[in-house]
């Protein structure tokens, strides 16, 4: 069972879900929800497991504005603030481990917007959104370029586009998925995991 507890943010007190491996964790991996979703989504789920059996921490963050009740997202500045506060939490409660920030949509985007800010070294982002749906001209690719480690995994038949990769930017682009990546969530995890121990972030 995932340890339950608040921090305070200057948005307000943000919902912590943490889930500590069986030994010493080997890094520290800090999810962010959807928009209007929560961290209860099938992808987060599967990463999480993944990646708890994999001798990870993994931290899941639940906005202010979805804590106080409600579902229209904060702005942008607002969520980027709560989410640097809830990161530098954890950090006091984990120091010692790699930081790692990700998400699914809205909460990939934050995570790539903070990741230098809050000393991450990479980023996980599930179901990036390239653009809103039929306005590819309204790009957020430059989100993604972090300069950090960077994994995206989105599906082929995504409405908010799939980005491109780069350099410092793995791309995994899963069949038959769209945006909500419900189809295999297990096999996200599974990409995920294999880029966290491809770089040290995971155990064997």
């Amino acid at each position: 069972m995932p340890h339950r507890d608040e921090i305070d943010t200057p948005r307000g007190p943000a919902r912590l879900e943490t889930d500590l491996p069986a030994g010493p964790p080997v890094a520290l991996l800090v999810l962010g929800h959807g928009a209007g979703g929560d961290v209860d989504a099938p992808d987060l789920l599967a990463v999480r497991d993944a990646a708890v059996g994999a001798g990870v921490a993994v931290a899941r963050v639940t906005q202010p504005y979805r804590v106080a009740g409600r579902r229209a997202p904060a702005p942008a500045g607002h969520l980027d603030e709560a989410w640097t506060a809830v990161v530098a939490g954890l950090r006091t409660r984990h120091p010692d481990v790699p930081l790692l920030v990700g998400g699914r949509s809205s909460g990939a985007r934050v995570a790539c917007r903070t990741a230098a800010a809050v000393g991450a070294a990479g980023v996980v982002a599930l179901a990036f959104p390239l653009h809103p749906p039929g306005r590819p001209e309204r790009s957020r690719a430059a989100e993604l370029l972090t300069g950090l480690p960077t994994l995206v995994v989105n599906g082929d038949r995504d409405p908010f586009g799939v980005p491109e990769a780069d350099a410092s930017v793995r791309v995994v682009v899963r069949p038959g998925e769209r945006h909500d990546l419900r189809k295999d969530p297990a096999a996200v995890a599974t990409a995920v995991l294999a880029w966290l121990r491809e770089r040290g972030w995971a155990l064997p």
